[in-house]
């Protein structure tokens, strides 16, 4: 399991004992803020812990959803456009507007663990709508395997989550030529 430093705190009951705990190896402590029962954790889990309030996005979620083989280097978030600013070197932070921040957002469980991360339909936006941003050949890769489940991916969704955007046209466009 893992835990905040405040629910580490609270299972060990004081600080001495926490770090007590931590020099038997009872629990591991994998960043500031964040422990664990066990010393490797699923990044995702770590910033999902660390940052309660952000959903992650882009490359990670296209790997946790097998739309690309690349194991991202960092983990993405999504949060509030008028969020601070997260200043973590395993952490890029997408800001968004606060009034879609949630659409797409769903819960699953990793590792026993809860995590926010957009669904299929959301992301397969973002990446039209980023295309330009990313490399051409992970680009490719991601539309190609989209391109597999197209027939699973659930239309309104898409058409809700294309209807955010004032280019909502241009998109459309690039998305049927390109993944359906």
């Amino acid at each position: 399991m893992v835990y905040s430093g405040k629910e580490a705190i609270k299972k060990y009951g004081t600080r001495y004992n926490l770090s007590k705990a931590l020099n038997n190896k009872e629990i591991f402590k994998l960043e500031h803020g964040v422990y664990s029962d066990k010393d490797l954790v699923n990044p995702m889990i770590i910033a999902s812990k660390k940052y309660p309030s952000a959903i992650i996005t882009m490359d990670s979620a296209f790997y946790y959803y097998d739309l690309t083989d690349v194991i991202p280097t960092k983990t993405y978030v999504a949060t509030n456009r008028n969020s601070n600013a997260i200043n973590d070197p395993n952490i890029i932070q997408i800001r968004v507007p606060k009034d879609i921040l949630n659409e797409g957002r769903e819960e699953v469980v990793i590792d026993g663990e809860s995590v926010k991360i957009y669904n299929k339909e959301r992301l397969l936006v973002e990446l039209i709508r980023k295309r330009n941003q990313i490399p051409f050949d992970y680009y490719k890769e991601v539309v190609s395997n989209y391109r597999k489940i197209a027939d699973d991916l659930n239309m309104n969704k898409i058409e809700k989550y294309l209807s955010l955007y004032k280019n909502e046209a241009i998109i459309a466009e690039a998305m049927l030529r390109e993944v359906f």
